[in-house]
Parts: structure tokens; sequence; C-alpha cells
């Protein structure tokens, strides 16, 4: 996501497998109160690498915090999926590709099993041959005077669950889908298990909003991430939420940060939906 000049960034990793860069940045506790783009990606920590190209683009294009001395320094925080074993190991997205994004960077972006929904799967417990493809997902809404969009890359251990509650995706057995908490509670599971996974969020809005309301929205799209993902937020997921705020709008930050987590959980649900079949991994 390229944001637009002087964009109120921040968000929250609730993941206890996370894999960021910059994430530091925005903490309500730092000094800095914009970014230059959000990176989500691929790889594990090989694809943090793209993360220098969209730097150098950025740089390239006069973008960035200007330094005392004059230099340009773009502000890029970025988060990982971890994807390696659907498809090829060694196909991580590095410098040339982070780039690559940025060329084509659309007001439209593609959805489903395209950039860093490419390997993603979830309902993990069953290991490779009970996964769900995962994808990139998007939904948005309205506040007020304000638009909020939010972009899911969906990669999680646990279940999608659709809106009714039921399981939209997840580990499949017998030629359907099993609760993964159901499985966790009965102890009904291998000795090997995959379990590297996230779910990655990033809310975008016109909303005219301080670092902190960007940073309590950011609290609100991990709500939403728990909303559709079940179970969530757990150790052996990356989860993290990013908000980027650039705008005028008005819109109350009680109202945004109620809306959110419906707009992050359709995202989420979107991502599995739009997702198509890959390497043996099949999709809703």
């Amino acid at each position: 996501m390229l944001a637009p000049d002087a964009t109120v960034a921040s968000g929250e990793v609730r993941g206890g497998g996370p894999g960021t860069r910059e994430t530091d940045l925005l903490s309500p506790a730092a000094g800095t109160r914009s970014v230059h783009a959000v990176l989500l990606t691929g790889g594990s920590a090989f694809g943090l690498a793209a993360a220098d190209g969209v730097v150098s683009w950025l740089e390239a294009r006069g973008r960035g915090y200007r330094t005392r001395l004059g230099h340009l320094v773009p502000l890029v925080p970025a988060a990982v999926i971890f994807d390696l074993p659907l498809g090829d190991p060694d196909a991580r997205p590095g410098p040339e590709q982070g780039a690559a994004a940025c060329d084509a960077a659309t007001r439209t972006p593609a959805r489903g099993t395209v950039g860093a929904g490419t390997g993603a799967a979830v309902g993990k417990l069953l290991g490779p041959g009970g996964w769900t493809k995962g994808g990139v997902g998007l939904a948005g809404g309205r506040v007020g005077d304000a638009t909020v969009a939010a972009l899911a890359v969906v990669n999680a251990f646990g279940d999608v669950l659709a809106e009714d509650g039921t399981v939209l995706a997840g580990p499949r057995r017998d030629g359907g889908f099993v609760s993964t908490v159901e499985l966790l509670r009965t102890g009904d599971i291998p000795e090997i298990s995959a379990r590297e996974a996230t779910t990655l969020v990033c809310v975008m809005t016109d909303a005219a909003l301080t670092k902190t309301d960007a940073w309590l929205l950011a609290r609100a799209a991990n709500t939403g991430v728990a909303r559709a993902v079940d179970p969530a937020h757990t150790a052996v997921d990356g989860d993290a939420a990013y908000v980027l705020a650039a705008g005028k709008a008005e819109a109350d930050p009680l109202a945004l940060a109620a809306v959110v987590p419906h707009v992050v959980a359709a995202a989420i649900r979107d991502g599995v939906r739009t997702a198509t079949s890959l390497h043996g991994c099949p999709a809703v």
C-alpha cells in the first residue's frame, strides 16, 4: 500500500510468531507520525527483503523523511506470512519484486491467489494434506463522511468462519471441514502438523485521525481477525494489523472502531472465497 503524503499510521501485533520490519515506528509512543508505504508479503523472513525495493522506489521518486543532512529516508513497515511449504520454497520476493509491486500498484487490487496470497493456506492443524487455500481479500464501507477499507492476507493456523459462525474454510477430513478448536479440545490431531501461519491486515481510511486514534483502530482491526478466524492470535500465528489514515474526512473514532472489525472480517472471508486452488491445495 503506497501511502499519500502525511498519512498517519499505526499498528498492532498480536500473534506469537510475527515476521515484521519497522513495526516499532507504529507505536503511539514512537515519535514518527507518518509512513510512506506498508508492505505485506510472502516468503517468510526472506520476503522482508522486498521492503528494500519499496524503499528504493520511493527514494527515487523523492518521497521519504527528510533528514537534517537533506537525505530522504522512506519509512516502510512490512510483515510477512510463512508460505514456503506451498509450491517452490525458493520462490521468495526480494527487492526487485518489491519495486515491481510499486510499479503495478492500482486502486483496484487483485484478490485471491495473487501477491502475498499466492502461497497462503488456512486450517493448518492436520498438515499440508488437510489445508484449504487462503489468499488476499478486500472489503470496505462508509462511516460518516469517511471511507474505510481493509486488505487481508489470509494464512491462518485456524479456521475462517462464515457470517453464521460455521467453518467456511479450515482443516479438511473425510470430504468436509472440521473445527480446529474441536480437534484441539479432543486431542484428535496427528503428532506432526504444520504450525507456521499468519493473518495480516491493513486498514485504510480517508478519515482524519491522530496516531493514538489509528492505534486504537488497529486494535479494533485485530478484533475483526478474531471474529473471522478461530482460533486467532495463537502462538504459531504472526497476526498483525496496520492502519493508514490519509485524509480530512470527518468520522467519529468510536464509530470507526465499531465498524472496522466487520470490514476486516469481511476482507478475511473474501480472501478464501476468491482464492483458487494451487499445487494440490483446494480452494473453497
